[in-house]
């Protein structure tokens, strides 16, 4: 496979275990959505997402997702969820909605208070919000899920200075299958560590510059960290 010039969707599936990348572009959008026998999850929603999962999974099984997963509040990964959550209103969704997030991740949580107070009238299923500090385990219907913090930053408002961000990978695991999302993050520990082994690592190489090094990985580091996997793709790198 060549792993750099991969073109989107990206699709990988193994025995129940099922993933599709709509999109992963630095600044623009991310959209993943992953599927079991039992569980539909949306990962890192951003702007598009609500067209995709219509093109892809249709009314009925949007209206079955139980579970979305943030890795971390930037706009390319959290900027369809309002979408979203207008759409499950409207089409009269009941049954909750639980959002998993990192603690202290501000835009989250503005977002879910805003759509309160716009659509509180007409609101038929409950948003729960469930901030995760780090190391988690998370039993879904027949999904497994182990939350893991990685190494963000972003330019501090003087553009100065790097400032980090709270921001997670989390680990999927379905019977013997496993899948390791790292989110957006630098070089880290943590990040090698859960990608060993995996039936599938999705790793961004969003840096482009030595001196980025600490926002996101390189290509080269990204391809050592990958090769850990059995499989793994290469997500997030800059449009040429």
């Amino acid at each position: 496979m060549n792993h750099i010039n991969q073109k989107y969707p990206l699709v990988w599936e193994k025995d129940n275990l099922f993933i599709k990348i709509f999109c992963s572009i630095p600044n623009i959008s991310t959209g993943i959505v992953i599927t079991s026998k039992e569980s539909i999850i949306v990962v890192d929603p951003g702007d598009g997402i609500l067209r995709d999962l219509n093109q892809d999974l249709g009314q009925a099984k949007i209206l079955e997702i139980s579970d979305i997963f943030i890795s971390h509040g930037h706009h390319d990964h959290v900027g369809g969820i309002w979408s979203l959550l207008t759409y499950l209103s409207v089409m009269k969704r009941t049954k909750p909605l639980n959002i998993y997030f990192p603690a202290n991740c501000e835009e989250v949580i503005t977002i879910q208070n805003a759509f309160k107070k716009v659509y509180s009238h007409e609101i038929k299923f409950n948003i729960n919000l469930i901030p995760i500090d780090n190391e988690k385990e998370i039993e879904l219907d027949d999904i497994k899920v182990i939350s893991f913090k990685v190494n963000h930053k972003e330019q501090s408002s003087g553009n100065e200075i790097s400032v980090s961000v709270p921001a997670l990978g989390f680990k999927f695991f379905n019977g013997n299958k496993s899948i390791c999302y790292g989110g957006d993050t630098a070089y880290c520990d943590n990040l090698v560590e859960m990608v060993k082994n995996s039936d599938l690592a999705i790793i961004e190489a969003g840096s482009e510059e030595k001196d980025n090094l600490e926002m996101h990985l390189s290509i080269d580091e990204a391809i050592e960290i990958g090769k850990t996997a059995k499989e793994y793709f290469l997500v997030h790198m800059p449009q040429k």
